[in-house]
C-alpha cells in the first residue's frame, strides 16, 4: 500500500494527518522519534507515531511515512484534532 505522499499539501497539517489517518499508518511507530517543541504551548514532546500529540496542551502533528525521516516535514493540525 502507498503512502500516498505525493496526493496531499504538505504543508497543511489537516491534510497531513487526514492522509496518514486514511492510509491506517496514524499509530505506527516512527522509525526516528523527534523532539519537536509545540506550535502550541512552546514544551517540547518525543514525536514516536506518524500521529502524535503534544501531551501538554493536545495540539496534533502528522507526517507522512515517505517523509518522516526529516523533523522539518511534521506539521502541526488543530487542537485534539
Amino acid at each position: 500500500m502507498s503512502c500516498g505522499c505525493s496526493n496531499t499539501d504538505k504543508n497543511n497539517g489537516k491534510n497531513v494527518v487526514d492522509l496518514v489517518r486514511s492510509k491506517g499508518k496514524g499509530e505506527f511507530p516512527l522509525r526516528t522519534h523527534h523532539e519537536i517543541k509545540c506550535v502550541n504551548c512552546s514544551k517540547s514532546f518525543t514525536m514516536k507515531t506518524h500521529v502524535d500529540k503534544c501531551p501538554h496542551c493536545f495540539m496534533v502533528y502528522g507526517v507522512t511515512p515517505c517523509s518522516s525521516s526529516d523533523k522539518n516535514n511534521i506539521k502541526p493540525a488543530d487542537i485534539n484534532y
